[in-house]
């Protein structure tokens, strides 16, 4: 009986010792585990934190008073005939009517420049000057003409007073008018070579008058106002009249847009449709009507041309710029719809507000054609769903308000 005392008394201490490590190893795994809970909880919350942050980045809040003092309407989506567009590509072209392409009259030496590429030019603007010993021989052609014509004509008015005088006779007076009759052709034939080449009447008027050298001197002048967009000479180049133009120039003022029309679409085209002209990003460029449909297909596209007139004094369309040319065709379809200003860019993104139970949230919709002040819904909104069919851009502008921080509307 005391050998087993002695046995559990020394086997006692090391139970003790193991019940208090079981013990402490209890309390540290029940901390461990109130500490890891304690994480998780925190982290939920976080998550949950984060959530309403979220909620209310994508929520405007507003009571019933609000909206009313706001001007907000709300509707429900119906269904609604859109017109169905033909879309199809065009390039934006020179107006042919507005293109010089400005040569030289004379044979002659570039001695001064006037203007660069990039100028702006008006009618009548001087864009080079040219030493042309061509034009001096015309101009001193000229002059003796003039001459020999004023003293054909002085020696007729001569022999026509002798001849009232009864001292000539009237063969005499004949022949002076003969000869006055070849001098006057012989002027007027120089003259008009002088003016084939660009020198006016008030020109030939000064030549009594001009000075030594200017003989020779041909200015080069824009037929149009508008703006240099080649110039294909420079200093000391001798040029010609059979050479490339001088200059080109151009008024893009007005341009044209240039549609292509596949064959099976033709039948859909015609003079005075409205046309829209759309950029890469599905913005409205510019709008017209067609002018014209060229009654021609090319052979290599297949494809024929109608023709858009474009005001274009802002200068935002290119020539050779590739545009999308939306055509009203007239044809219909029953989609359901919304009024385009329903319709804003909320992150990037097509969306409409439709209300919640406390204000009102984007929802991203898919757009479709428009027409009229109507735009389809192909996704995102269905018939009979109520939205925010005035008031959206209000809305928009509260919400993204709110994202920055500036406060919530309550």
């Amino acid at each position: 009986m005391k050998k087993n005392l002695l046995y559990v008394a020394l086997l006692a201490p090391g139970l003790l010792l193991s019940a208090a490590c079981g013990a402490d190893r209890t309390a540290n795994g029940a901390m461990a585990e109130t500490s890891v809970l304690s994480d998780e909880n925190h982290a939920g919350h976080d998550e949950e934190d984060n959530e309403e942050h979220r909620g209310e980045s994508e929520h405007v809040e507003l009571s019933a008073d609000e909206v009313v003092a706001s001007g907000i309407v709300i509707a429900e989506a119906e269904r609604g005939d859109v017109s169905v567009p033909l879309e199809l590509p065009a390039e934006i072209r020179f107006d042919a009517d507005r293109v010089a392409r400005v040569s030289s009259k004379v044979e002659g030496i570039v001695s001064r420049l006037y203007v660069g590429e990039g100028d702006s030019v008006g009618a009548g603007s001087a864009l080079a000057l040219l030493t042309s010993r061509e034009l001096a021989g015309l101009k001193a052609d000229y002059l003796n003409a003039l001459s020999a014509e004023r003293l054909s004509r002085a020696e007729l008015d001569r022999e026509e007073q002798l001849w009232e005088q009864k001292i000539t006779s009237d063969a005499d007076v004949q022949s002076a008018r003969a000869e006055y009759t070849a001098a006057k052709a012989t002027r007027q034939a120089t003259e008009n070579r002088l003016h084939a080449v660009g020198v006016s009447h008030r020109l030939l008027d000064a030549l009594d008058e001009a000075e030594d050298g200017s003989f020779s001197q041909a200015v080069v002048t824009s037929p149009i106002s508008g703006k240099v967009i080649q110039r294909n000479i420079s200093l000391g180049e001798t040029v010609s009249m059979d050479a490339d133009p001088l200059f080109v120039i151009v008024d893009d003022s007005v341009v044209w847009a240039d549609i292509a029309v596949y064959k099976e679409d033709l039948s859909k085209v015609d003079s005075g449709m409205d046309v829209e002209l759309m950029r890469d990003d599905g913005g409205v460029l510019a709008t017209g009507e067609i002018w014209t449909v060229l009654p021609v297909i090319n052979e290599t596209s297949r494809t024929a041309t109608a023709r858009v007139i474009v005001e274009n004094a802002e200068h935002r369309m290119k020539p050779g710029q590739f545009v999308t040319a939306r055509l009203a065709t007239g044809a219909t379809r029953s989609v359901v719809r919304v009024p385009s200003d329903a319709i804003v860019i909320v992150e990037g993104n097509p969306s409409v507000f439709v209300p919640t139970d406390d204000g009102f949230e984007p929802r991203q919709v898919e757009a479709g054609a428009s027409a009229r002040g109507f735009s389809e819904i192909r996704s995102g909104l269905a018939e009979g769903e109520r939205f925010v069919s005035n008031g959206a851009f209000t809305l928009k502008a509260q919400l993204e308000k709110d994202a920055f921080g500036d406060g919530h509307a309550h």
